[in-house]
This record gives C-alpha cells, structure tokens and sequence, in this order.
C-alpha cells in the first residue's frame, strides 16, 4: 500500500503538486538522513547530503518511472550524492576537533567495561571502516529492511553481487568485533 501511495506521490509530483513535495519529505527526510549519516558517519555532512537528495530528486522527478519502488530510486540518488561527498572530502582533506578529542578520549580510558553506547560506537566505527560498497549493502539490509533486489537497484549491480557484498562485509565485522562476541 506504501509503495503505490509513494508512486502517486511521484505522480502528483511530476504533475506540478506541490504539496506532494512536503508529503515525500515528511516521509523520507528521516530514513535518508540516517541512511547517508551511516555513509558518511558526519551529522553536518549527512544533513546537507539528505539535502542535496530531495534537490536532485525534485530536479529529476520526470526520470522516475512507476515501475520502480519509489523508495529505491530515492536512496539510489541518496548513494550517488554521498559518494560525491566522500569523493570531495578525499579531495579535500580536513581533520575534524570532535575525532581528535575522541582518540585523545580513547587513549585515556582505563576502563575496560563495555556500555550499550559504547558498543553502538564500537560497531557504528566498524561499519564505516568497510570499504564504501559492503558499508552501502550492510547499511541498506540491517538499518533500512531493503530487499536484496532493491539494494541491487540502488548500488547498480545484481542480486548475487549485493549477497557477495553482504558475505564479506559481515565477514569483516565478525572478525573487528569477536572481542564483543564472546
């Protein structure tokens, strides 16, 4: 029922309704907010990122077709333009102050205990070290439910690619956090 209330909204939208806009915002800001934040691991970075989504969605609302989830094809332009981001940021490199007052924090700490925050930390860390397509596969299947035909269309590759992806990348998740699982 979503998907084809999504696909009248697209409709209306390329129709000129404007208020479909403030519809598909309200329903999509936070869902692409947390997706591309997960990318990026930078809430300023994430922010503007989600911005630059529902801008290029809206400039480019007459490519979208109804025979595609709606859904899909907004996190796909989500994807490309947070890739564009980290593509800028290797560009231009900056160090930021709240990453050097966490590895002076991390130094520092004594204890050993494990809190529920700091294992959110800790796999929040390990999932933004894997490399940019395993981090996409596993954000868009644990955090966001997509299917894997859906996360396929989003990253342009195939089914059993994304199953690959998804392998590996909880593969390497394991292995970063044993220590948690024992």
């Amino acid at each position: 029922m979503l998907e084809s209330n999504d696909q009248q909204l697209a409709q209306r939208l390329q129709a000129g309704d404007e208020a479909a806009l403030t519809e598909i915002l309200t329903r999509y800001q936070k869902p692409v907010l947390n997706f591309v934040y997960r990318l990026l691991g930078n809430a300023a970075d994430a922010e503007d990122v989600a911005q630059e989504t529902f801008v290029r969605a809206y400039q480019h609302i007459r490519r979208y077709t109804p025979r595609e989830k709606f859904s899909t094809w907004l996190f796909a332009i989500a994807r490309h333009a947070a890739l564009d981001k980290l593509r800028y940021r290797k560009r231009h490199p900056t160090e930021s102050l709240d990453s050097a007052v966490a590895a002076r924090t991390e130094r520092g700490s004594p204890d050993s205990n494990v809190t529920a925050n700091e294992t959110a930390a800790l796999i929040a860390t390990a999932i933004a070290e894997l490399p940019e397509d395993q981090r996409t596969a596993i954000i868009l299947a644990e955090y966001h439910d997509q299917s894997y035909a859906d996360i396929a269309t989003v990253m342009g590759c195939s089914v059993k690619s994304v199953e690959s992806r998804l392998y590996r990348a909880k593969h390497t998740l394991r292995e970063k956090l044993r220590a948690l699982l024992v």
